[in-house]
C-alpha cells in the first residue's frame, strides 16, 4: 500500500466496542470489589451493553431476532387461522374455502425458508463465504416468489374448475365466518411482516408480508362466493375467484420485483445520495468516486473512493478516510461495513495514480 492510498474498513461493530472489565481495587475493600466485578460481568452476560447506549445489543443481531419474531408471530397467527378454516371445510365440503385453508397452511410454512435464511445470516464470514451468509435472505425471497405464482395457478385453476363444475355449498353462515377470519388473520399477518421487513429492511420478509396478503384476497374471494350463493347465484364464487386471482398476479409482481431488486443490488438512490452528502461535510475530502452501496441480506456495506489532499501523508490521509467510514455509518440506516479508499487529488504535470491499472479498465 502506497502513502497515497490508504484505506480503511471497519465493521460497526469496532467503531463502538469497548473493554468493560474495569479494575476494582480499594485495600481493605478487596472482598466487596470482587464482588462487585463478578455481578457487574454477569450483567453483560444477561444483559449486554455498550458505553454509547447502555442495555443495547448489536443492530444485525437485533434486526435478526425481530425478523424471527415476526416469523414466530405470524406462524402460530396463521396456523390457527387454517385449524379454524379446516374445521368449516369438514363440515361444509366448500371446495373455495378448502383452497383458502390450503393457501393459509402455505403462508404459514414460508416462515421456515425465512427462518432458515435468519439464522444463516448470523452466522460469521468464512474464507469461502467472504461477505457471510447474509444473501440467503434473497434465496429465501425467490422461494416466496414461487409460492406466491404457485398460489395464483392454484386459486386460477379452482375458479375455473368451479366455473365449468358448479358447486352447492353447504353451511353458508359458517362459510362465510371462516372466510372473515381468513381475511382478517392474512391481513394483519400482512402489515406486521411487511412493517417488520421494512424495518430491518428484509425483502424476503416483505415478499413474504405480501404473500399473506394474496391468501387475504383469496378469503374475500371465499366470503363473496358464499354471499353469491346464497342469493342464488351459483357463477359467482368462479367469477370473483378469477378476478382475485388477477390480484394475486399485481401483489407477485411486485413481490418479484423487489427480490429482484435486492438480487441485483439496487438500492434506493436517496441513499446513495445521502452517503455522498455526508461524506462531502467530511473535513479533507475534496471529492467521491465510485460509491457504491449493497444490500446482504437486510444489512448494506458501501465502498467507496474519496478524494484527499496529495500532499498529506499516510497517517493523515486514514484519519481522513476513517472520519469518512464514520460519516456514512450515521448518516446511511442499517449501514454495518464500510471500504473507504484516499486517492490523492490530481497535481498539474503529476503522473495519474492509477495509470498501472489503466489497461484493466472495461
Amino acid at each position: 500500500m502506497s502513502d497515497q492510498h490508504p484505506q480503511t474498513h471497519h465493521s460497526h461493530d469496532q467503531h463502538h466496542g469497548h473493554d468493560h472489565d474495569h479494575g476494582h481495587g480499594h485495600g481493605g475493600g478487596r472482598d466487596a470489589s470482587r464482588w462487585a466485578r463478578w455481578r457487574h460481568q454477569a450483567g453483560h452476560v444477561i444483559r449486554p451493553h455498550s458505553h454509547e447506549s447502555a442495555d443495547k445489543v448489536d443492530s444485525a443481531l437485533e434486526s435478526s431476532a425481530q425478523g424471527m419474531r415476526a416469523l414466530w408471530i405470524s406462524l402460530v397467527v396463521l396456523g390457527a387461522t387454517a385449524v379454524a378454516q379446516a374445521v368449516v371445510v369438514v363440515l361444509s365440503g366448500s371446495v373455495a374455502l378448502l383452497g383458502d385453508t390450503v393457501h393459509n397452511a402455505a403462508d404459514a410454512l414460508t416462515a421456515l425458508p425465512l427462518g432458515v435464511a435468519f439464522v444463516l445470516g448470523r452466522r460469521a464470514a468464512t474464507r469461502r463465504f467472504t461477505y457471510g451468509f447474509g444473501r440467503a435472505e434473497d434465496l429465501a425471497g425467490i422461494v416466496i416468489v414461487l409460492t406466491i405464482a404457485a398460489s395464483a395457478a392454484f386459486a386460477a385453476w379452482t375458479a375455473i374448475d368451479r366455473l365449468l363444475n358448479p358447486r352447492e355449498i353447504g353451511y353458508l353462515p359458517a362459510v362465510a365466518a371462516a372466510a372473515v377470519v381468513g381475511f382478517i388473520g392474512n391481513e394483519w399477518v400482512a402489515r406486521y411482516r411487511i412493517r417488520v421487513g421494512r424495518q430491518i429492511g428484509s425483502a424476503a420478509l416483505i415478499a413474504d408480508g405480501l404473500h399473506a396478503r394474496t391468501d387475504g384476497f383469496t378469503s374475500l374471494a371465499v366470503l363473496l362466493g358464499a354471499g353469491g350463493a346464497a342469493m342464488g347465484w351459483r357463477l359467482a364464487d368462479p367469477i370473483v375467484g378469477l378476478a382475485i386471482t388477477a390480484a394475486i398476479l399485481l401483489v407477485l409482481r411486485d413481490a418479484a420485483r423487489e427480490v429482484f431488486r435486492r438480487v441485483m443490488d439496487a438500492v434506493d438512490p436517496t441513499l446513495v445520495d445521502a452517503a455522498e452528502r455526508a461524506l462531502l461535510e467530511v473535513p479533507g475530502v475534496r471529492g467521491v468516486d465510485e460509491l457504491r452501496l449493497r444490500w446482504i441480506g437486510h444489512r448494506l456495506r458501501a465502498e467507496v473512493a474519496v478524494v484527499v489532499d496529495g500532499e498529506l501523508n499516510l497517517r493523515q490521509a486514514h484519519q481522513v478516510a476513517v472520519q469518512a467510514e464514520h460519516a456514512l455509518l450515521h448518516a446511511v440506516p442499517r449501514l454495518t461495513a464500510a471500504l473507504v479508499h484516499a486517492d490523492p487529488a490530481p497535481a498539474p504535470g503529476a503522473a495519474d495514480p492509477h495509470a498501472e491499472l489503466a489497461h484493466h479498465a472495461a
